[in-house]
């Protein structure tokens, strides 16, 4: 199983990094899955000179960096819809211009793979396309945990191929 961590990273504090550092080991360990961490990997498909300068170039050269972007929303959302068994989307903050996170969330929901949203803000702070596109709601990632240990944990599938 293949689990793609989903959330704002561009504008979010520490790139985002943090709550992923955290559940990944879970993910691996507990549940024996994969998983792919856009924040950790920046360079995707990008050549080392995209890697370097794209940042740069949203105020310098605009269509360089558009390039370069589309390369990368290519790259993640290509992954999403043929490799990912499930994403897990960690959004806190109301006001995180994100748009990566919703078109990640629309990307699965249309093709069917469950999105699990994990939220500590209020239900009404929260985009209804993304409610829209979610298939479980957690207010912690503790209570994701509980969710997917008993969804995929080891014993559940040990169980599933006896069957």
């Amino acid at each position: 199983m293949l689990a793609y961590l989903c959330g704002p990273i561009e504008f979010a504090n520490g790139g985002g990094k943090l709550w992923r550092r955290k559940l990944a080991p879970f993910l691996r360990e507990q549940l024996g899955h994969r998983l792919y961490d856009p924040a950790e990997d920046e360079k995707k498909n990008l050549t080392d000179e995209e890697m370097v300068h794209f940042r740069e170039w949203k105020a310098t050269e605009p269509e360089r960096f558009r390039r370069a972007v589309r390369k990368i929303i290519h790259f993640d959302l290509d992954l999403i819809e043929n490799k990912a068994d499930y994403l897990i989307c960690y959004w806190d903050d109301p006001t995180n211009p994100s748009g990566g996170t919703p078109a990640e969330l629309t990307a699965a929901f249309r093709k069917g793979i469950p999105v699990y949203l994990v939220t500590p803000l209020a239900i009404e702070q929260v985009s209804g396309w993304m409610l829209g596109c979610a298939d479980q709601i957690f207010t912690t990632v503790e209570e994701l945990k509980e969710f997917l240990a008993r969804r995929y944990g080891r014993e559940k599938q040990t169980q599933l191929w006896k069957e």
